[in-house]
């Protein structure tokens, strides 16, 4: 038997049928989905020191299951001592069933250990079905141990969605039981 994440199994089995209701699509294949997510951390300080992006990769490896990788500067820039093609911060794409993982723990464990959450802007929307959120601290993840963090940095998590503008992207993201600010 293959595994298959619980969001996944819940997707596959109610979501796609009542969305597919609710909003009249003619074809199941219309129904928006989740195409795929994307986490990255930028590394300020990575300039001086090499092996703050080793820590990056390291917590986005551990927070996704999957191994990051390091992204590069384009271009030069003098005033930050940038040269073309140094290592500046971390990134990992996740798809299929480490995507419904990850977004299954955001949502359940990660996101409610936020201090005074409130739920998340529905803002994020960048209008052609995509939805960008920033995340403060990396401890929220409950696979990250505090002592071996050498200190608090953010991530931003793109979440992509086949889904051609923002209300269907909300509606999908809704159903999914994202935290949406009422």
């Amino acid at each position: 038997m293959n595994y298959q994440p619980r969001l996944k199994k819940e997707f596959n089995e109610r979501i796609i049928s009542s969305l597919k209701e609710e909003y009249s699509y003619s074809n199941v294949m219309m129904v928006p989905q989740l195409k795929k997510i994307v986490i990255s951390k930028g590394v300020g300080g990575a300039v001086a020191d090499k092996k703050l992006i080793d820590h990056a990769i390291d917590e986005l490896s551990t927070i996704s299951g999957q191994k990051a990788i390091s992204t590069l500067s384009k271009k030069d820039v003098a005033t930050f001592k940038l040269r073309k093609g140094m290592p500046i911060g971390a990134k990992v794409t996740l798809r299929a069933e480490k995507m419904y993982e990850f977004l299954d723990r955001l949502i359940t464990s990660a996101l409610p250990r936020v201090r005074d959450f409130q739920g998340i802007k529905a803002s994020g929307f960048d209008g052609r079905g995509n939805y960008n959120l920033g995340v403060t601290e990396q401890i929220i993840f409950p696979e990250i141990n505090y002592d071996n963090i050498d200190k608090i940095r953010g991530m931003d998590i793109c979440i992509n969605t086949s889904a051609s503008n923002k209300e269907d992207a909300k509606a999908l993201l809704e159903v999914l039981n994202f935290p949406f600010k009422k």
